[in-house]
Formats: C-alpha cells, structure tokens, sequence
C-alpha cells in the first residue's frame, strides 16, 4: 500500500517537473512500481512466483530489448538515449524493470477478466501490450528512446510491429507465469482465494491509475492529442472489461 501511494505520487510529479529532473522522476516512479508489485507477489503468491516474475518480465524484458536494439527484431529499429540511467546490453537497466511493474498488474487484471489458463493470457497480453499506446509515444517525446525507420508501417510515429511484437511477448510471457504455482488465483482455497482478491485491490488500482492518468496526462500536460485517443480507446476496453468483472 505505502509502496503504491509513493507510486502514485512519483507519477503526479511527473508532468510538474522538466528535463534532468523529471528523467529521475522517471526512473524513481518506475523502481517504486517495480518494488510494489514485486513486494505484493511475494507477500500474497510467495516468495518464489515473485522469483519468477522477475525473471521473466524483467529478464525476458531485457533479452527482447537487448535483440531490439541489436538487430530490430521484434520490434523494429531503435536506439535508446542516454537519458535514463545506466545500461546493460545497451539497454537502460530501469526498462526492463519496467516490464516487470506493469506485468504484474496486467497478468492479475487477465486473471480476473479471463478466469481460466486458457483466455487470461490473452487478456493479460492485452492488458500490458495496450499500455505501451501510451507509453512508447511519451518516451519517444520525452526522448529516451527514437524510432530509426524502415520497419514498416507506423501509426503516431512508431512501427505498428511495435504493438503486435508487444502483444504476443507479453501474452508469452503472462503464459509463462500462469503455470507457476503460486497463493491466489490459482489455488482451490475459496477463503484464501478471498483474501487475495482483497489484497489485489492494490494492484488493480495501480493499473487503472496508470490508465486514467496516462489519458490526463497526454492530454493535457504532454500535447500528445493522438496517443490520448488510441491508448484511451485500447487501453480503455481493458479497463471497462475489469471495471465489470469488480463490481460484481
């Protein structure tokens, strides 16, 4: 919960700040949602799913970043700035980091939408691939990272490949970890399986914080019109999906 609020407060400050200042606000508010969502699937999925969340967000993230930037593939050709920290394998070491903070989230949001192994990677692919509508055109404005070409298509700017690589790694990835045995979701315990819905507020909020936020944001502080209306209509049916499944 304490980890959540500074979250949110990191990303509130986030468009009041400018240049060397906000690049830190940058990597503060993504080390914060990382330690979150870390620290929430250990405390109620065990130490060792939260073990293997790391090492398939964040390392699957930095092996897929690293062949991006490499070789183009699967994303198309980019290059990251020097904007946001300390690299390894030419990739800043906080994206991977990244993936992670938002996987999580998105792999509970696929659970609870899709409720069986089957349909809740899909959903939980969707559910962190719809996030990047928003985030690479931030980071590509805020210029930590920039789009060479040549990859084809491109919609705001960015190769439509992008998205599509987006969603089948994190569906991949999100099939990954709904086989790992873990407390929650998938286990028979009606009464811990409570528990845990509970204890996943936290999470579910974070994600439709990072939604309502990111619309506001592009909005009206970063002039991003275009990626407020595609991240708001793709990443939105995600939302309005989960937003039905709580209230009931």
């Amino acid at each position: 919960m304490v980890l959540g609020a500074a979250t949110v407060c990191s990303q509130i400050l986030y468009p009041l700040v400018q240049g060397s200042v906000r690049d830190t606000v940058t990597v503060i508010s993504v080390v914060l949602f990382f330690a979150a969502s870390v620290s929430h699937a250990a405390v109620w999925r065990g130490w060792r799913f939260a073990a293997v969340l790391v090492a398939v967000t964040a390392g699957g993230g930095l092996l897929v970043e690293a062949a991006g930037v490499t070789t183009g593939v699967p994303f198309g050709a980019y290059t990251y700035g020097d904007s946001l920290g300390v690299k390894l394998l030419g990739v800043p070491v906080v994206i991977p980091l990244a993936w992670t903070m938002m996987g999580y989230p998105a792999l509970l949001v696929g659970a609870r939408i899709g409720r069986d192994r089957w349909w809740t990677p899909l959903v939980a692919g969707a559910a962190l691939a719809s996030w990047d509508l928003f985030l690479d055109p931030q980071m590509v404005d805020a210029g930590h990272w920039l789009w060479r070409g040549g990859s084809g298509p491109e919609v705001l700017g960015i190769p439509i490949l992008n998205f599509v690589a987006w969603f089948v790694i994190a569906t991949a990835m999100m099939a990954v970890l709904g086989r790992v045995p873990a407390r929650g979701y998938w286990v028979v315990d009606d009464a811990q399986r409570a528990a845990v819905r509970t204890a996943d507020r936290v999470p579910f909020a974070l994600y439709l914080w990072t939604y309502a936020s990111s619309v506001l944001a592009h909005a009206a502080f970063f002039g991003l019109p275009g990626s407020a209306l595609l991240g708001g209509v793709g990443m939105g049916i995600v939302v309005a999906l989960l937003l039905r499944v709580l209230r009931r």
